[in-house]
């Protein structure tokens, strides 16, 4: 997908100023309505940005790679604000250049780490990282998974959700 310069500068501010809201982005980019700028999302950076949790707005790792050299600093770290199992999937999970593992390896690792979740919700965590960019999903006969950034460049903020 090829961007305008107005929609690389406006995936920039995306990077900038993630996570944000439709009227943070609303009157950056002096828009009429949080509704504009969803409509601008959907139809000109739908590739490159996601809704957490909250419905905050945050960028891929592919607009981080795109734009990282238009924004203050250089973009080598991935802030993430998870659930408290997604957190622990975090911690136990094989390093970006590792052998990745399993859904059943990861739910052994987080069973030893004392929480007992069950292999549904360990799944679930998984592909929300994957989805958020944070997780990588190899596909061999069993779907396996690593972390897609270093675990140095990643800051992980647990959500005190009563999730465990």
């Amino acid at each position: 997908m090829t961007l305008s310069d107005e929609a690389r500068e406006r995936l920039a501010d995306v990077v900038a100023l993630q996570p944000t809201k439709n009227a943070d982005l609303q009157a950056q980019w002096d828009m009429d309505s949080g509704s504009d700028v969803h409509q601008y999302l959907e139809s000109e950076l739908k590739d490159y940005y996601y809704r957490d949790e909250d419905s905050l707005i945050c960028a891929t790792p592919e607009a981080n790679d795109l734009v990282g050299d238009q924004v203050e600093g250089e973009i080598d770290e991935q802030a993430v604000t998870v659930p408290a199992l997604q957190a622990a999937a975090i911690d136990v999970l094989p390093d970006h250049d590792d052998e990745p593992q399993s859904v059943v390896a990861t739910l052994h690792d987080l069973r030893d780490t004392g929480r007992d979740p069950a292999v549904d919700e360990v799944r679930s965590a998984l592909r929300s990282l994957t989805e958020k960019g944070v997780v990588e999903r190899v596909q061999k006969t069993v779907p396996t998974y690593r972390l897609a950034v270093e675990r140095d460049a990643l800051e992980v903020q647990r959500r005190d959700d009563g999730d465990d």
